[in-house]
């Protein structure tokens, strides 16, 4: 796939793509307006959410006009045609990232903004978003392999997780686990996938995972965090990774589906009521078996764009299995082996300001 097709396929880049496009026009048009495409998003996913338990809900002025007012996907794609497009800098598309990112929900329906960017004119307006990004510098590290510089982001107060196992311990008892709660919940859940039900919805390694610098010289790991608690200190540490280090590079629901494949454990019983919420799938589910996948890599790999592309929907694994990247951000290296140092002494403390029109992480200093 291009960058841009890349882009559209999955709901985490459709709803960068919207994230985008809603911030080029309150650049433009900072004041509210009933005839912009950012209120029409927000009026079309309120309707769309109306009525499910935890919608979104209307009130003050002008609440009832809206309530009774209803925007179509084609009323909405009119207005995105209108929203010029400004010059990519890399802080818009970071914060774009971001917003998508922190928007992730796998144990619950599609928020109504999903359902607009998944309607078909909105879609095809949105290329014209997608292509724009795609020409730009600032997103061509998107596809890259993961970065030799790679940095452990900690939120507790000393910036560490201490878990007091090694990695070869927290697989193995990660993999026991697995296997129990599989059997618990075949024995204890309705089989029933929209059965109002919800368990452990990650797909992710139970190991630490890094990120790359990115262009401001702060950690990935500190901007993109699915559905983030509101964190606004953070300590990280560099990690050192050995020379050689094998890491197994996902780029896109393909690779995903060949680990699954390749290393295969069953958690359809355990997983199946929150991704079928999300995915609208219903079926036998498998995730990688992690406790297995360290003989062969030291770490796996997300890229932005596989993130975008596959993250959050169900992957084919073969004629009747299927898996979910659930719980991952993008650019996140899981490793798999005590042989990359994750205790180095090279640490930073951040601190968030959210003062500006976009937040900024800033390297808090000790006189």
């Amino acid at each position: 796939m291009t960058t841009a097709e890349t882009l559209l396929a999955g709901p985490r880049g459709r709803r960068m793509l919207l994230a985008y496009a809603r911030d080029a026009e309150r650049t433009l048009q900072p004041e509210f307006c009933s005839d912009s495409f950012d209120y029409a998003v927000s009026l079309a996913s309120y309707h769309l959410e109306s009525g499910r338990e935890g919608a979104r809900v209307l009130f003050g002025p002008g609440a009832e006009e809206a309530r009774r007012t209803v925007l179509t996907a084609d009323d909405v794609a009119h207005r995105l045609s209108r929203v010029p497009l400004p010059e990519v800098t890399a802080v818009a598309l970071r914060s774009a990232l971001a917003d998508a990112v922190d928007a992730a929900r796998y144990w619950q329906d599609p928020e109504g903004e999903d359902i607009v960017v998944d309607a078909e004119p909105v879609r095809r307006e949105l290329r014209r978003v997608a292509e724009h990004i795609a020409r730009s510098a600032h997103a061509q590290w998107w596809t890259t392999p993961a970065a030799t510089d790679q940095w452990l982001v900690g939120w507790s107060a000393d910036g560490t997780d201490s878990v007091g196992s090694t990695t070869a311990e927290l697989l193995s008892d990660y993999g026991d686990r697995t296997a129990a709660e599989e059997v618990r919940a075949e024995r204890d859940r309705p089989a029933d996938p929209s059965a109002n039900w919800s368990g452990w919805w990650w797909s992710t390694p139970p190991t630490q995972c890094s990120t790359r610098l990115l262009f401001a010289g702060t950690p990935a790991g500190l901007w993109f965090v699915e559905d983030s608690m509101g964190w606004e200190r953070a300590i990280t540490r560099r990690v050192s990774i050995p020379a050689g280090a094998r890491v197994y590079e996902v780029d896109g629901a393909p690779a995903w589906a060949e680990l699954c494949r390749q290393f295969p454990v069953e958690v359809t019983a355990q997983k199946r009521h929150d991704w079928y919420r999300t995915t609208g799938r219903s079926g036998r589910w498998v995730i990688p078996d992690w406790s297995r996948l360290f003989e062969r890599y030291e770490g796996v790999h997300l890229t932005v764009a596989g993130y975008l592309a596959a993250a959050g929907t169900a992957i084919a694994v073969d004629t009747d299995t299927a898996s979910v990247i659930a719980g991952w951000a993008p650019d996140e290296t899981y490793w798999l082996t005590d042989t990359v140092n994750l205790g180095s002494d090279d640490s930073r403390t951040w601190v968030c300001d959210t003062s500006g029109r976009h937040p900024s992480w800033i390297e808090e200093t000790h006189q």
